[in-house]
């Protein structure tokens, strides 16, 4: 059985290292090497068989893993922290495949957080086009209105940032100690984008957290547990953002 040929951008940009694009140009400039001699041309396709460098390193073969973390709040998403915080793959220490964080969490979010070492897959889900649905619950000091809420339909401009919201739920209030419970859904996050949104229309948060990620929910996770993303919740989202990228 011969083995499947990949092109060679899609096999570095798997390996974690960089996206596709990158990969390209790291190819035309003469920065990669497969089986010992250099490479140059985008065309160029490789099997499992076919050693790879990239500015001298060999691609580690790992097989493509995916997780989901609920990340508990007081945590760094990151691999590493340079004030020796605690990061999110210190929860991951059986693990032997060299995962990373899709995008991140604040440090004071709490939520689901997906972890890979398939670096394609990171770059689809963090293309700034691609609408997966992503949904937050936040406790706000304050009680906004409807219309409040209705603006982050259309976007706040906070600094150069256009911050909006697919949309949004009142799940709860307390006149008492005037806070609320709101559920809050985008597409693309930004830094800090729902803590930046609601402080621009008056309503800090107080605690969020991402309960849902497309299909994915926390349902049978605590703080700080972790599970693996079956195959067909890995196709389910790739096709999900696939449908608005391409």
């Amino acid at each position: 059985m011969t083995n499947t040929l990949e092109r060679l951008q899609k096999v570095i940009a798997k390996s974690g290292i960089t996206s596709r694009r990158k990969a390209e140009q790291l190819i035309v400039d003469g920065k990669v090497k497969v089986n010992g001699k250099l490479t140059t041309e985008l065309g160029t396709k490789v099997s499992a068989n076919d050693e790879v460098e990239v500015n001298g390193v060999p691609l580690t073969k790992e097989v493509p893993v995916y997780f989901m973390l609920y990340k508990p709040r007081g945590v760094i998403s990151s691999v590493k922290d340079d004030k020796n915080r605690k990061v999110v793959t210190d929860f991951f220490q059986e693990v032997p495949e060299r995962i990373f964080p899709i995008g991140r969490l604040d440090y004071d979010t709490s939520g689901i957080l997906l972890l890979t070492n398939d670096g394609e897959f990171a770059n689809l889900l963090m293309h700034p086009k691609h609408e997966v649905n992503k949904v937050y619950v936040a406790k706000l000091k304050g009680i906004p209105h409807k219309n409040e809420l209705n603006t982050l339909r259309k976007g706040v401009k906070v600094e150069k940032d256009l911050l909006k919201a697919v949309g949004y739920k009142i799940l709860s209030t307390d006149k008492k100690s005037q806070t609320s419970i709101v559920e809050i859904t985008l597409h693309e996050g930004k830094n800090r984008h729902i803590r930046r949104m609601m402080d621009h229309i008056g309503y800090p948060v107080i605690k969020l957290k991402r309960e849902k990620y497309g299909i994915l929910t926390l349902n049978g996770l605590k703080p700080g547990d972790f599970r693996a993303l079956t195959p067909h919740e890995v196709k389910k989202i790739r096709h999900s953002a696939s449908e608005i990228v391409e």
